[in-house]
């Protein structure tokens, strides 16, 4: 199944050629793919699947849309 993989600001630069139709297997959660992305978990802040929030936990179907954003500082 193919989803589709959307990264903010500094984890940007680990967005993947395919990301439009990246391929996961049935069962991946967005832990996974955070992994396979080579990204540290504690860098995916905010998740996002199909426009609500999600968790690394969460399990991905055909489609979905996926955002990853970094921790978010100001002051």
């Amino acid at each position: 199944m193919n989803i589709q993989i959307k990264l903010f600001a500094s984890l940007l630069e680990k967005l993947p050629e395919n990301a439009d139709r990246f391929p996961v297997t049935d069962g991946t959660t967005v832990g996974d793919l955070v992994t396979k992305l080579e990204i540290d978990p504690q860098d995916a802040k905010l998740i996002f699947i199909n426009g609500r929030k999600g968790a690394l936990d969460s399990v991905l179907a055909e489609g979905d849309r996926v955002g990853l954003f970094p921790p978010i500082g100001g002051g």
